[in-house]
């Protein structure tokens, strides 16, 4: 570490709970509209730029190999909808894409159509209409984040929300198709999710409280102004937030509240879209369930997927006239199943599960009188993850799949289900010659401190890397909260460390879904240690195998990923080369203790209640990153990267946990946006440099960096 970097001045804070007193020394750092404050975060982009300009070169050599690699002017498989196939569009040097559509042939047009030649000069299909050009629309923001895209189902009107600070507040617009001008219609201040009714007439969309969380559903008939907006549904209890959609069908309008254990559902016919809201099933503590419409035998049915008596969920259907009725159940609770999604149709109900640690898909016929036997999709790789996803029509005759796994390209397929086909429709283009057989997937276990076994999912390239033979250079990386899984999936960006002769691995840890709910509940709460010690454990393994050693390996995660992050560095330092942590919530337990902070209540059900409850309290203070910063640990270089205008995270935890680790003697660095959120920089060419800086930085602690910086050897 330097000489000249930033010191943050200390200001002792006093806080207490449950008899205990902490004092922290940077507190003073969340003053977000502080001029010193604004000082000090430029002061440490300014040191992290400088510590790692040896890299520039590097770093645009990554840029450029991403860039390479990829195809810029190209178009998304079109999605059928209504009379009109939609898509998108890329344009080489273009930030943003471009939503188009054309139309369908006729009623019996079910095949997508593909373009005689993708280029930026002329149409890509017949009778191409640009519906929002977010290239044109962001012109004069930094910033720029588009999180309502929904078209009439006449066509006619385009529904449209943008954020242009990283905030996730949009600005709703409706936009006239016919001419292309913007309706009187503005909302301002909405979430993202507005859709339309299925007559056109009104817009439904949410709005949050002042802690950042959704609580009110509102209806907002065209051509009206935004005061004369009806409240359609709010949700008092801070624990839950609200959300609202159609039934594939257009049956229904659905509007949801949940919390991380509970939830509750309440449906408006659509035709009637002015209706009151009626319950499906009244919330009871710890049960949660989603619904969807199907037809049986000419009878409007609601399929409920559910965990009442079934930790990892069972498929019922009851009457859409009296959803209190005895359910029909349809899939039987399997504790070595976890049934995640359902998505019907008007012949059949897809499925979506675990099984092993991987996500599968399976389809349930309906018939005259119920349902047939549910099939499984089958898929030769040992890891991969498989989605239903563009499938907006009640009737079609195929399923559109995504798959993709850690060496094959994002793939779209349309399944047919009477013969069980699938159909390449497109695979993510991978320029300069990528060949999938030069790497190879596989999956390793981790024995955690309690005897669990906690799998690896691996990739590396054949011709780089010998298993056992010698230790490689190895990036783990890892998550484990809200059941939320890190799946096998391609990036472009990591060929950039994979043809470098790193090897990438995962960590799929505790408090993740990859092993069903159980898996979960033993990495949450009063549990969540397991998190930390299984990432541990995983990395311990990769270092006892041969797979690689302390002095070449490197950890990532962000978020609650970033947690972890913290919380290994304070468990085992020494088994790191160097730590990423991408919008870190390393000062956990002043965020959840603190009930005027964004979406903390919410957090409760996933974390425990320290403000209410001692026991909780103490566990929280004993592993959250910020608190527990030793003086006595030979800390890794640390990098984290944070957005000034994150609302999930907010940038003074990882602000605050770097001044603390530097104070201390680490090797801490700080790069923060100052004009993004959440999900960092907006644009593909802002986030491929992005990237392109932080895989310098892991390379360069892999020492894998090249000697001299070529960009300055040609200057000198």
């Amino acid at each position: 570490m330097t000489d000249n970097a930033p010191v943050a001045k200390r200001i002792p804070t006093e806080r207490t709970f449950h008899g205990d007193t902490v004092v922290d020394d940077y507190e003073w750092l969340r003053a977000k509209d502080d001029p010193e404050v604004i000082a000090h975060l430029t002061a440490e982009n300014a040191y992290a730029e400088a510590r790692n300009a040896h890299l520039a070169g590097l770093r645009e050599t990554i840029f450029d190999e991403i860039r390479s690699r990829t195809l810029e002017t190209d178009l998304s498989v079109p999605v059928r909808e209504g009379a009109w196939w939609y898509y998108s569009r890329s344009f080489e040097g273009k930030q943003y894409g471009v939503q188009c559509r054309a139309p369908i042939a006729g009623p019996d047009d079910w095949t997508p159509p593909q373009p005689a030649e993708v280029s930026a000069e002329v149409p890509a299909l017949p009778g191409e209409q640009v519906l929002f050009d977010a290239n044109l629309e962001s012109e004069g923001h930094e910033f720029f984040s588009l999180g309502t895209f929904d078209v009439s189902a006449d066509g006619a009107l385009l529904a449209y929300a943008v954020d242009v600070e990283g905030d996730e507040r949009y600005l709703l617009r409706v936009r006239d198709l016919a001419t292309g001008a913007d309706l009187d219609d503005e909302v301002p201040g909405t979430a993202a999710g507005a859709f339309f009714s299925p007559d056109g007439r009104f817009v439904f969309y949410t709005t949050v409280d002042d802690a950042w969380r959704p609580d009110t559903v509102w209806r907002h008939a065209v051509g009206t102004p935004a005061s004369a907006d009806v409240k359609v549904f709010h949700e008092p209890d801070e624990r839950f937030w609200v959300g609202a959609g159609l039934t594939r069908s257009r049956r229904f309008i659905e509007v949801g509240a949940s919390s991380s254990i509970t939830s509750e559902s309440w449906l408006i016919d659509a035709d009637d879209p002015t209706a009151a809201p009626r319950i499906v099933w009244p919330r009871r503590e710890g049960v949660e369930y989603s619904v969807d419409h199907a037809v049986v035998g000419g009878e409007d049915r609601l399929l409920i997927l559910h965990n009442d008596g079934a930790l990892d969920f069972e498929l019922v259907d009851v009457p859409a006239s009296d959803p209190t009725a005895t359910p029909r159940v349809l899939i039987a609770h399997d504790p070595a199943v976890r049934l995640d999604d359902i998505d019907a149709f008007a012949e059949r109900v897809v499925v979506e599960y675990r099984r092993e640690g991987l996500t599968r898909l399976g389809l349930l016929p309906i018939t005259e009188d119920g349902y047939g036997a549910l099939t499984e999709v089958p898929f030769d790789e040992p890891l991969y993850t498989v989605r239903a996803s563009g499938n907006p029509e009640w009737e079609q005759p195929t399923i559109r799949l995504g798959y993709g796994s850690l060496v094959t390209p994002s793939t779209v397929y349309d399944l047919v289900p009477s013969t069980g086909e699938l159909r390449m429709l497109k695979q993510q283009p991978v320029l300069g010659g990528y060949d999938p057989a030069r790497y190879e997937q596989r999956r390793e276990w981790a024995v955690a401190p309690d005897g669990t076994r906690v799998p690896i999912s691996l990739v590396y390239r054949r011709d780089l890397v010998s298993p056992g033979a010698a230790p490689a250079p190895l990036e783990l990386y890892g998550y484990g909260s809200y059941e939320h899984s890190i799946d096998p999936a391609f990036s472009v960006a990591r060929l950039s460390l994979l043809d470098r002769g790193v090897v990438f691995a995962i960590a799929h840890v505790r408090g993740g879904g990859e092993l069903g709910r159980s898996w979960y509940e033993n990495g949450k709460k009063l549990a969540k240690r397991n998190t930390f010690t299984d990432f541990v454990a995983c990395a311990r393994h990769l270092v006892d195998t041969g797979w690689t050693s302390p002095d070449r390996m490197v950890a990532e995660g962000g978020s609650a990923g970033g947690l972890l992050m913290g919380a290994v560095a304070n468990l085992a330092p020494e088994l790191f080369a160097g730590i990423l942590a991408d919008v870190p919530f390393v000062d956990a337990l002043t965020s959840i203790l603190d009930p005027s902070l964004p979406l903390t209540v919410i957090e409760w059900d996933e974390w425990g209640d320290p403000l209410h409850d001692a026991e909780v309290y103490e566990y929280m203070r004993s592993y959250t990153p910020y608190e527990n910063v030793r003086a006595d640990a030979a800390y890794p270089p640390i990098l984290a990267v944070t957005s000034l205008n994150d609302t999930r995270v907010l940038y003074v935890e990882p602000a605050k946990w770097v001044a603390r680790l530097r104070a201390l003697g680490a090797d801490a660095l700080l790069k923060i946006e100052m004009v993004a959120g959440h999900g960092g920089v907006s644009g593909r060419y802002n986030a491929w440099r992005e990237r392109a800086w932080e895989l310098a930085w892991l390379l360069d602690r892999l020492g894998l960096a090249p000697a001299e910086d070529p960009v300055r050897a040609v200057e000198s």
